[in-house]
């Protein structure tokens, strides 16, 4: 499969004709019908799994390049496909087509004492323009949850993934034109110039939201420059709290899953805080557990002496996303101190507690400021798949205009539909 990009040399007008290309396919996904979109969504997955030969060896160059671009293991991991994850990423397209199509969803209706008829309706945002980093499943999974919620997307992914996203692309394009639907619905732009991101940015005329999804400074610059509203998938910093009264054994087992499971997500746990009660009992076995999956620790000095091999925490530690296998731990006399620390120190994403009492959950859950809290489970959950809103465009830690997964319904609005027979306004 070629990957061979024509590479434009204006960006500026290609910026333009780019985004003018997707707000005419957005228009025309107006009129498409959900189960053409879904026979699209089915094409698709059939084809990434008819071509994952050629996908590995498009997803092969960019393995092979990784070095020149500093990546460490937990970023090549992410970049990295298989069999496996390419099957992964079918079943993703499959697991969408069952699920209803929101457009046209009546969220509410009434009629007025005048008789009118007036209906509160979902409709398409409408073009996306969506910015993310390294991992290459997350073309197919924007461009899916894109078309199916009825809108056109414009794809910048990172020049690390850059053969693999192409290779995706190319499919996902062709089965458009095969389906009887628009073919710039999906665009993938076609050269890495971090300054093609700026020109996009100001055409707040063409682009109705963007969506940054990738490294702190890759958000703050988005935020900063956009002319049009921002979707932000920000910084992952999860955190994990062993209450006083948590089952030892359950939280051994959560806490290893949330760092472990995929140490280069984000919702992949960074901190662990426990409660002083019962820190002696816990932290030693968490210890073994996370040693043995070759986690580095990084302890506060309550913790330090329960914790083998471990290092002593900086104040930095606590502010980071490591993803990779580091844990920073922190010994806290109360609950009310955990969501204290997590609402100073986190990043608003995901974060859990480990508990068998109902008030210093309801404290934790209640008092944690993030998109999602979790009790008594890891915080690996928070994720559209799992929490049945199929593929998702990112997580988001805003609290406008959505918050948390953000899945087909997210990425939609509403419009009045006001239906009369003749009356007039007196």
């Amino acid at each position: 499969m070629s990957t061979a990009i024509e590479v434009p040399q204006d960006l500026a007008q290609y910026t333009r004709e780019t985004a003018q290309r997707a707000k005419e396919a957005s228009r025309q996904l107006g009129a498409v019908s959900g189960a053409i979109k879904n026979q699209w969504l089915k094409t698709a997955a059939a084809r990434i799994r008819k071509q994952t030969t050629a996908l590995l060896e498009a997803n092969q160059q960019d393995i092979a390049a990784a070095p020149e671009f500093g990546l460490t293991d937990s970023q090549v991991d992410r970049l990295r496909l298989s069999p496996e994850r390419l099957d992964g990423i079918a079943n993703a397209l499959e697991e969408l087509v069952m699920l209803a199509d929101p457009i046209g969803e009546v969220l509410e209706s009434i009629r007025r004492p005048n008789g009118l008829q007036v209906s509160k309706v979902r409709v398409p945002l409408g073009v996306v323009f969506f910015i993310y980093e390294s991992r290459p499943n997350v073309t197919v999974d924007a461009a899916a949850i894109c078309v199916k919620s009825g809108n056109a997307v414009i794809l910048r992914g990172g020049k690390e993934a850059f053969h693999s996203n192409h290779a995706f692309h190319k499919i996902l394009s062709q089965t458009l034109i095969e389906c009887g639907l628009p073919e710039h619905a999906v665009q993938m732009v076609a050269t890495t110039d971090r300054s093609a991101v700026g020109h996009f940015l100001e055409l707040s005329e063409l682009i109705d939201v963007t969506i940054p999804r990738g490294g702190k400074s890759l958000i703050e610059r988005v935020a900063s420059e956009a002319k049009m509203p921002v979707i932000k998938h920000f910084d992952g910093n999860c955190h994990v709290y062993i209450d006083a009264s948590a089952d030892v054994e359950m939280a051994v087992e959560i806490i290893v899953n949330s760092k472990c499971q995929r140490t280069g997500v984000c919702n992949a746990a960074e901190t662990l805080l426990v409660h002083a009660d019962i820190a002696q009992e816990f932290l030693p076995k968490a210890a073994k557990a996370l040693l043995a999956e070759g986690v580095q620790l990084r302890c506060c000095e309550r913790s330090l002496p329960f914790m083998s091999e471990a290092i002593a925490a900086t104040e930095a530690d606590f502010f980071d996303e490591f993803l990779d296998l580091i844990l920073a731990v922190k010994v806290v006399d109360s609950v009310e101190e955990a969501v204290t620390h997590i609402n100073h120190y986190g990043s608003h994403h995901t974060d859990a507690i480990v508990t068998r009492m109902l008030e210093p959950a309801e404290t934790f859950l209640n008092g944690v400021d993030s998109s999602a809290v979790v009790q008594n489970a890891s915080t690996r959950f928070n994720d559209g798949g799992e929490l049945g809103l199929g593929a998702e465009i990112g997580i988001s830690t805003d609290k406008f205009h959505a918050r948390g997964p953000c899945g087909l319904r997210e990425l939609t609005s509403y419009k009045y539909v006001i239906q009369g027979q003749g009356q007039i306004r007196s």
